[in-house]
């Protein structure tokens, strides 16, 4: 078992366990998307375009938290 103090822990660090976590949960399971998530998307897709926002790639956005959090 694996022991994880989370409490001394940078922002940083644990944003970088999180994606490693869920990286493997999707590599490794089926998991279904609750039925809120896909309106949830639709609401943000329809704002994004409103507001005439472009999408961001994940890459970029990734690093804009990462500097958010710094």
């Amino acid at each position: 078992m694996i022991e994880i103090h989370l409490d001394t822990m940078t922002i940083a660090e644990k944003l970088t366990v999180m994606e490693a976590l869920w990286d493997d949960l999707c590599a490794h399971s089926q998991i279904a998307s609750p039925a809120w998530h896909q309106e949830a998307l639709n609401h943000r897709h329809q704002l994004r375009q409103s507001e005439g926002q472009q999408p961001m790639a994940w890459s970029e956005a990734k690093m804009a938290i990462r500097e958010r959090i710094k």
